[in-house]
């Protein structure tokens, strides 16, 4: 996680550096400023996360000051040991003392709307189904899962 102060107008990272903290081991790079050479860290195998791309160099906008203290980062607190999860549309800070309970409550969520999707695309309607005010749909949903062995 880069602090850049939701500044993008001087770069966080190029290619060269998440290149480097890819080989040393770091599971993926976010900062709320910009990358340069963002599609060259796009082909990277590690996940990066920017706001945007960000041709200048940074030479007097960002200074790298400490590492593993609490940051802001897009307006979100961030600290040592919180979880970050991403995927294709974002990423999520998640306080490391909750992280169990989101994981469960996530794993729940996707089970129910896969389920929901698999019904939709049956050609059901989501009145009742999703968000689930009819006790039939609930009752439906834990028999799915069970038979779906998830």
């Amino acid at each position: 996680m880069i602090d850049s102060r939701k500044n993008p107008r001087a770069a966080s990272a190029g290619s060269i550096l998440v290149s480097r903290l890819m080989a040393r081991g770091v599971a993926g790079v976010v900062t709320d400023g910009g990358f340069r050479d963002s599609p060259e860290i796009g082909t990277l195998s590690i996940p990066a996360y920017h706001n945007r791309p960000s041709p200048p160099t940074n030479l007097t906008l960002h200074q790298a000051l400490d590492l593993n203290v609490p940051i802001g980062c897009g307006d979100v607190a961030v600290f040592p040991d919180d979880v970050i999860v991403g995927d294709a549309e974002g990423v999520v800070v998640i306080p490391k003392e909750i992280a169990d309970e989101i994981a469960n409550e996530a794993v729940e969520m996707t089970a129910f709307e896969d389920f929901v999707t698999e019904k939709v695309l049956e050609g059901r309607t989501i009145i009742g189904l999703y968000p689930p005010t009819d006790e039939n749909s609930l009752v439906e949903f834990k028999a799915w899962r069970t038979a779906k062995n998830r």
